[in-house]
């Protein structure tokens, strides 16, 4: 059962900080996290961490995973990977549907093209 939380701001970047207020973490819970292999931002030159959007949604969707439904970390990570493999396959099959519906729609208007130069050569 996921928390309810309010909207994140209207920022494409968000120091540490911001990420931790967000989340309701300490700060060493997402370096934890992120040597754990969990999560990975973006360093700025300084070296400083930029979450992304992205990112915080993975805080907060691994923050459910290990309060909510009690998982060990190696447990989270099975659960966010099978998460990954699972969009990407959605992701192929509305590929795909895409694909095949671009190509009825090219061989109909092949169809339309051949019918008028039909028309126009008599």
């Amino acid at each position: 059962m996921e928390t309810l939380r309010p909207p994140l701001p209207d920022k494409d970047f968000f120091s540490m900080g911001e990420a931790c207020r967000i989340a309701q973490v300490p700060g060493y819970t997402l370096r934890y996290w992120e040597a754990s292999r969990l999560l990975r931002p973006i360093r700025r030159e300084s070296g400083h961490r930029r979450y992304t959007r992205r990112d915080i949604e993975t805080i907060l969707r691994i923050k459910n995973l290990l309060q909510g439904r009690k998982l060990t970390l190696a447990g989270a990570r099975k659960a966010l990977l099978a998460r990954a493999s699972a969009e990407r396959e959605q992701g192929a099959v509305q590929a795909a549907q895409l694909n095949t519906q671009a190509l009825k729609v090219l061989r109909d208007v092949r169809d339309e093209i051949r019918g008028i130069v039909t028309e126009l050569s008599r």
